[in-house]
């Protein structure tokens, strides 16, 4: 089987030189630290979790319908939201 030129599997493996890896400065990478820790931590089936009262502005048609969906599908509005959230962090 010969494999298309281009392809996945022919492509070298890139190296990072030290000076390349070194040359990344700390304050570039600390949002990332941040976010991945926070997912961890997130993610922890044994957390449990506080949760904060939000306010945000939907327009009255699309939170009508959504929870009208929500109720028809026999899960809370809020907890959808939840849901949707964690569904799209994952992504």
């Amino acid at each position: 089987m010969n494999a298309k030129r281009g392809s996945k599997k022919n492509r070298p493996v890139q190296l990072a030189s030290k000076s390349q890896i070194v040359a990344i400065e700390v304050e570039d990478v600390t949002p990332i630290v941040e976010f991945l820790e926070q997912f961890r931590i997130l993610a922890d089936p044994r957390a449990q979790h506080k949760s904060k009262l939000i306010s945000i502005k939907i327009p009255e048609p699309l939170l009508a319908a959504f929870r009208y969906k929500a109720d028809h599908d026999g899960v809370p509005y809020q907890t959808m939201i939840k849901r949707l959230m964690l569904e799209w962090l994952s992504k």
